[in-house]
């Protein structure tokens, strides 16, 4: 196995296709597909190597059909929108090819997001022999093979509290932008908050819950508690698991402008008159925002995501954080892209080899958890994303487990 097909040249999806082009023993034959051309040839020009490329619909499934069977790929890599998972997962059960994605599904005119519509593919790749592997990004991805590195390695004999801790601490110098596309974050961050404990779902007004995390390499920065897709497939697969929660930092900046867009509809799905015209606000909005890939350039900061993780060890309280720290300065020099995309391009990659090598194998639909830990976070490490484990003492992240839930 050595052919990917890439699906998706946005800012992640930029790097996903330059890292592959810099590792050719394992990515032989790399294609990038979009909807825009150019938005190809801009990627193929940055890429060490060549790479050939395509222009596609990824809602259209007859098209993605005819380009997988052009391209023969091993492995379609879906960077695209989350609201073409499906159409894309349909094309590879019609082509015969298998499947991985950074991010779940959610209904274009509906700001949701879980596994269930992709879970239910199961049956239909473990019947045809294929592999879909889901939420190969960084959270969800690295974020739950941190967990199920801890698992798995013997750091706990059980997991009783997950804290994901997500902090970008970099300024892009723009009065608002947002990190990745501008449509799926603002339907991320402003949807009602939701965390598991004791065995259910609690719901909880959005950005309602607020404490201090004490970032590695950052510092203690405000985190509110959102809601985001791991959580959702780390209850099945964490033995002993009593709660899980997630949390991102905001800006007060950033909060007054979600704000006002919220106040006055420009969030809304449903479309609106416009001289006529029916539009939809949050597209509009989309469009008035800086692309996430204008924003690499002068970008300074890091990034530091981990999971703090509380349980039990030969009878005794544990405490410990996995996480990584990314610059967005070297990022931007080594593949032209801010930390984000970087963070969330490069775990496919170290995913693809997995599968290509064995390492990650089974027919049917997977969450990356599932999957062997250690060859993956040694892999992604070499690509660009070293992790480290420390002991959360003490005092540490008081804040953080005060926080009653």
């Amino acid at each position: 196995m050595d052919n990917v097909l890439i699906i998706g040249a946005g800012a992640a999806g930029s790097v996903v296709a330059q890292k592959c082009a810099m590792d050719r023993d394992t990515f032989k034959h790399i294609h990038l597909a979009s909807r825009r051309l150019e938005s190809c040839e801009k990627v193929a020009r940055l890429c060490k190597t060549p790479i050939e490329i395509s222009q596609v619909d990824a809602d259209n499934v007859e098209e993605v059909v005819a380009l997988i069977n052009k391209v023969k790929p091993d492995l379609l890599i879906n960077m695209a929108l989350p609201y073409q998972d499906l159409p894309i997962m349909d094309a590879c059960l019609e082509a015969g090819c298998n499947y991985m994605d950074t991010a779940n599904y959610e209904p274009r005119d509906v700001a949701k997001f879980e596994y269930s519509w992709q879970w239910a593919y199961q049956d239909r790749f473990k019947e045809a022999g294929l592999t879909a592997i889901l939420g190969c990004g960084f959270d969800p991805g690295v974020t739950n093979i941190y967990c199920a590195y801890a698992q798995q390695e013997g750091l706990f004999d059980e997991i009783e509290f997950i804290d994901i801790v997500d902090c970008n601490a970099g300024d892009h110098g723009k009065t608002f932008a947002t990190n990745f596309n501008p449509e799926i974050n603002l339907r991320e961050v402003t949807q009602d908050g939701k965390y598991w404990k004791d065995g259910e779902w609690i719901e909880i007004p959005a950005l309602s819950i607020k404490t201090m995390i004490d970032y590695p390499e950052v510092g203690p920065k405000a985190s509110y508690l959102i809601y985001h897709e791991e959580e959702e497939s780390l209850v099945k697969h964490i033995k002993g698991l009593k709660q899980i929660r997630f949390w991102m930092t905001f800006g007060e900046a950033y909060i007054k402008h979600l704000e006002v867009f919220k106040s006055i509809g420009l969030i809304g799905l449903e479309p609106i008159k416009h001289k006529g015209m029916d539009i939809i606000p949050m597209e509009f909005l989309k469009d008035l925002l800086p692309p996430p890939s204008s924003l690499a350039e002068n970008y300074t900061g890091k990034t530091s995501i981990g999971v703090i993780l509380r349980g039990t060890k030969d009878g005794q309280p544990v405490s410990k954080m996995i996480y990584n720290v990314s610059d967005h300065a070297k990022t931007n020099e080594e593949v032209s892209a801010q930390a984000v995309s970087y963070t969330t391009g490069v775990p496919p990659v170290s995913g693809a080899a997995m599968f290509f090598r064995g390492e990650w194998s089974g027919h049917g639909v997977f969450n990356v958890e599932q999957f062997p830990a250690k060859p993956f976070l040694e892999d992604v490490a070499q690509r660009g994303l070293p992790w480290h484990v420390i002991d959360v003492d003490g005092g540490d992240q008081e804040d953080l487990f005060a926080v009653e839930t």
